[in-house]
This record gives structure tokens, sequence and C-alpha cells, in this order.
């Protein structure tokens, strides 16, 4: 089946999971955002917290570590930064790729809180802080989000 004109102009939606919604998930989000409009991808990225009240600790909107990535690939991100947002089953139901970045830490998250989605989450495998260093987590997300992107241009536009 052919896509309407309308269906092609409205992206297409991957959304970002984590816990927090601080770190991971913001730096793919803004990393995906900014390879696909270069790429002339008709998909935008969201991001949400599974758990945003585990993340009580974390300080500013945005993890420091995930700004400073997004510097260092010449993503500047300004003033504007929204907080951090918690995962609503409406998210879930919007997107058209849910991708979680921690399976062995995220599944779990999803089956207490949204017991009928994880087996509908393509999971990633990179850790937060406490488990690896941002410079080493960072580039996992940037070769992921590279893939994602590449793969997502091959497809077919009628996703």
């Amino acid at each position: 089946m052919n896509a309407t004109s309308d269906e092609l102009q409205t992206p297409f939606k991957v959304l970002f999971l984590c816990t927090g919604n601080y770190y991971r998930s913001r730096f793919a989000e803004i990393l995906f955002n900014t390879l696909a409009e270069e790429a002339d991808l008709n998909w935008r990225a969201l991001s949400r917290g599974i758990a945003t009240d585990l993340g009580i600790n974390n300080a500013g909107a945005m993890s420091i570590d995930a700004i400073k990535g997004l510097e260092a690939r010449s993503i500047f991100i300004g003033d504007g930064v929204p907080f951090p947002i918690q995962l609503q089953e409406r998210d879930l139901e919007d997107a058209n790729l849910i991708i979680a970045l921690k399976e062995a830490e995220h599944r779990l998250l999803l089956e207490k809180r949204f017991p009928s989605w994880p087996d509908k989450v393509k999971y990633w495998h990179i850790d937060d802080l406490d488990r690896a260093p941002a410079k080493i987590a960072l580039v996992k997300i940037e070769r992921e989000v590279t893939r994602l992107i590449l793969g997502l241009s091959k497809a077919s536009p009628n996703l």
C-alpha cells in the first residue's frame, strides 16, 4: 500500500527510554534528531523516563555528561532544556519504535509499571554512569543511533 502525502509529511516517532530521562535517553533523543534532520529522514525522536521518581538526586534538567557529549559532537542545546518527563501509556501507544537503553535495567521497570509493553520494546545494552563512564556509554549510544538512522534510511517509508 502506498502512503498518502499526509503520512509522508507526519514524522514517524522513535521513543527512547531510560530510568530517569536525564542522561542516556536525552542524549539519544537529541543526537537522533540532529542526525535524522541531516539525513532528511522522516523520523523524530522523543525520550521519557520509566521511573523519573528514582532520579531524585539529579541536578538540573539534564545530565552535564550528556550536554558535554553533545557539545563534543558540535550539538549545542542552549538554555531551553526541558526537565525529565515521566513515561505515560500514551507515549508508548504513539510511538512507531520504542528503544530502552538497557534491557537488564529497563525491562524490569516496564514489567512493573507498564506490564503489556516489555515485549514490544527493542533493547540496547548501554550502562548508566554507575557502571560505565560517559565517554564509553555515549560512544555506544552514538554507534547505536547511527546504526538506527542508517537502517531507517534504507527502510520503506511505509513502516
